[in-house]
């Protein structure tokens, strides 16, 4: 069975590789032809960890290629999963014009029974409109259309494809239904869940779990600023919380607000769809408020830690990516946060392990730096904004000597606060007690 995936961005590289990884046959195409050529030489354009080995690993074996050609794509191809770009349109919902343009390239080039599997995350009732428009363009050809989500986390896509918690397939077709276990049969080892259901139902589970987890994130940074008024730990309130099953401990760690290519742009869909279909999501509503107004705050919390001013100030950020093992900007609270306090007067130097190229597109006026001590060094105030590893064991001595002040404003709550007693550091964190010197 032949595999053919439409879009090489984030999800569909990593579906391609790993289905490649499966034992697959797989050709992904895309319509960039310089992507193409760095793909075929074995270099991700995409920072995913183990993602690059496993390219060259499939495209040394034979399994995996990668083309511009994709009307042969699709007429070698059983299966072929449509993965490119859903942009948020100006009214929040996804714009859906690249999905519709790759359903027209799969009508006119299929030329026998046919699985188109929807990969993009796409709104409720986009499979019933792809399957009427495939049937409209070739009415005569074979193919059921289904609804594939994906559920990857950036920094652990890897493992996320090849053991994931589920696997949801919305499909109406006992035939369709065959080819997408055959599929997925290398999960049945690891007996993953399989959730087959109808295809509007598997595009809902998408945007509600998301949706979801962007309220427990967003719950818990409230829950943080209450704790900061009450002089209590959010860390010790949110292991209280998690203990119990029915809540659980993933997604309760506060933060800057939520970022990447999901959480902003799904929430917003999500309500978006809620309010057309005349059942309006409040909750949601507030989720995307709250979140908003969350990266401003954080603003307004290091112009405080600093005095009230950061005017003429030197501030070190560490950490410009939504979230560590990623080069994705998409939403980075980064984006809101150092504009802000540009705004501000502040003068701002600033490391991240691999997301400067990304970052140098979107933010102007940054003394780039190549390391964390670098970015320190006649600082006023140090900012880290994304949890890397490398800045969780820095030399808080050194650091001192370097920085014109001992001022650390630690906004994903990475050190210990038995630490930084020792430490001689004016430090500020999220839900918890402030430390003076």
């Amino acid at each position: 069975m032949k595999i053919a995936v439409m879009g090489t961005g984030y999800v569909g590289l990593v579906t391609g590789t790993c289905f490649a990884e499966f034992g697959f046959p797989v050709t992904c195409v895309d319509v960039d032809a310089k992507k193409i050529q760095i793909l075929e030489k074995g270099i991700s354009p995409i920072y995913e960890p183990g993602l690059e080995d496993l390219i060259r690993k499939n495209t040394k074996a034979g399994r995996l290629k990668f083309s511009t050609d994709i009307p042969s794509a699709i007429e070698k191809a059983t299966v072929v999963f449509i993965a490119v770009g859903t942009p948020q349109a100006e009214d929040g919902q996804a714009d859906l014009k690249y999905v519709f343009s790759a359903a027209e390239q799969i009508a006119e080039h299929m030329d026998a029974y046919t699985v188109v599997v929807t990969k993009s995350t796409v709104p409720v009732d986009t499979n019933k409109k792809l399957a009427t428009f495939l049937k409209e363009k070739a009415p005569h050809k074979e193919f059921d259309v289904v609804s594939n989500p994906e559920f990857l986390r950036e920094g652990s896509a890897i493992e996320d494809f090849m053991r994931p918690d589920r696997v949801v397939v919305g499909c109406r077709s006992q035939r369709a239904e065959e080819v997408m276990r055959e599929l997925y049969r290398p999960l049945s080892l690891l007996e993953t869940p399989i959730v087959f259901t109808d295809p509007a139902s598997a595009e809902i589970i998408k945007y509600a779990a998301n949706s979801f987890l962007a309220t427990k994130i967003t719950f818990i940074n409230q829950v943080a600023d209450l704790c900061e008024k009450c002089d209590a730990n959010v860390h010790d309130v949110s292991k209280g919380m998690g203990l119990d099953s029915r809540i659980g401990s993933k997604f309760l760690q506060t933060g800057p607000g939520y970022g990447g290519s999901c959480f902003p742009k799904d929430t917003l869909a999500m309500s978006h769809t809620a309010r057309e279909y005349g059942a309006p999501l409040t909750i949601v509503d507030s989720v995307i408020k709250a979140n908003d107004d969350r990266k401003k705050h954080m603003v307004e919390k290091i112009v405080h830690a600093c005095g009230g001013s950061v005017k003429n100030k030197k501030i070190a950020i560490l950490g410009l990516t939504f979230k560590p093992d990623t080069d994705d900007m998409r939403d980075a609270p980064s984006l809101t946060i150092i504009p802000g306090l540009q705004k501000a007067g502040a003068r701002i130097q600033a490391y991240d392990p691999v997301g400067r190229e990304n970052a140098q597109l979107y933010l102007k006026d940054v003394d780039w730096y190549e390391d964390a001590y670098g970015t320190l060094k006649e600082a006023d105030a140090l900012v880290i904004l994304t949890e890397w590893n490398e800045f969780k064991f820095l030399d808080l001595e050194r650091i001192k000597g370097l920085m014109n002040s001992p001022l650390m404003i630690d906004l994903r709550n990475i050190y210990r606060l038995s630490d930084m007693k020792k430490s001689g550091f004016i430090y500020h964190s999220l839900g918890r007690p402030l430390l003076r010197v």
